[in-house]
């Protein structure tokens, strides 16, 4: 057959139509602007649901608030936040207000947040000069621990780890002999571990017209000095020297005591 004859051509022309066409339709799902969006779509569909799980897991934390206990200044109540079958942080919701109840208030509901924290249990020392909202916020405090057991929230597992440290670390409790100042006694208490002061305080100290004032000023700085510098050579609070002494003298009787 001649190359010009007219049946080559139309075949020729034929054939290069058809593989045109299958070119055509073996490129097209890849820019598929439909079969895109439906694979962006799924993407975020999985982001999506994968996102709320991570967001529950990080959460972890709930509150638990104990009930209303009644004292002779008013009501305490005592809310705790738990994360891990933990107490994580334990505040005074409701307490004594009004009078001289803001000044004791004032001075105990921190020191008593604190303790439960790092006690993890309702097992803390009531704070001098604050003998009934200490009470009462210990009973609201039981009342959220024993909620907070039952809603699932193990604090078993810390408290025996705090337990099983405690010997490890062979931790001991000393009071100091008592101390008459002018204004009234002073006695500090010091938790010891391993050789070092973890924990100091009064657990008498002069109270009553200014000396709660004093008190309140200086208590707490001599109890954190009294930590960091490991000694009873600790700085005497202005305003408050007849505390100051009183207490280091006490804190160095509880250190001999110890041994330290």
């Amino acid at each position: 057959m001649k190359k010009s004859h007219p049946i080559r051509r139309v075949l020729l022309a034929s054939a290069a139509t058809v593989s045109g066409i299958v070119l055509l339709l073996s490129l097209k799902p890849a820019s598929d602007p439909a079969a895109s969006a439906q694979g962006a779509a799924a993407q975020e569909t999985a982001a999506a649901q994968e996102s709320p799980q991570g967001g529950a897991a990080a959460a972890g934390t709930s509150t638990v608030t104990g009930a209303v206990a009644q004292t002779q200044y008013g009501v305490v109540q005592v809310r705790l936040t738990v994360a891990n079958g933990k107490i994580t942080k334990a505040e005074a919701v409701q307490a004594p207000k009004g009078g001289t109840s803001d000044q004791k208030t004032a001075l105990s509901v921190p020191k008593l947040n604190q303790e439960v924290v790092a006690t993890q249990s309702a097992d803390i020392t009531s704070v001098s000069g604050a003998s009934y909202t200490s009470a009462g916020y210990k009973q609201s405090l039981q009342s959220a621990i024993d909620k907070m057991k039952a809603a699932g929230a193990n604090t078993a597992a810390p408290s025996q780890s705090s337990a099983a440290a405690a010997p490890a670390a062979q931790a001991k409790t000393v009071t100091g002999d008592v101390v008459s100042t002018e204004y009234g006694p002073v006695q500090v208490r010091i938790t010891v571990a391993g050789g070092k002061i973890t924990k100091a305080e009064a657990v008498q100290a002069p109270s009553g017209g200014t000396s709660d004032q004093k008190t309140a000023l200086s208590i707490p700085k001599l109890n954190q000095e009294a930590v960091a510098a490991g000694s009873a050579n600790i700085d005497s609070v202005s305003g408050a020297s007849y505390t100051s002494g009183g207490y280091k003298k006490s804190l160095q009787s509880a250190l001999d005591k110890a041994g330290v």
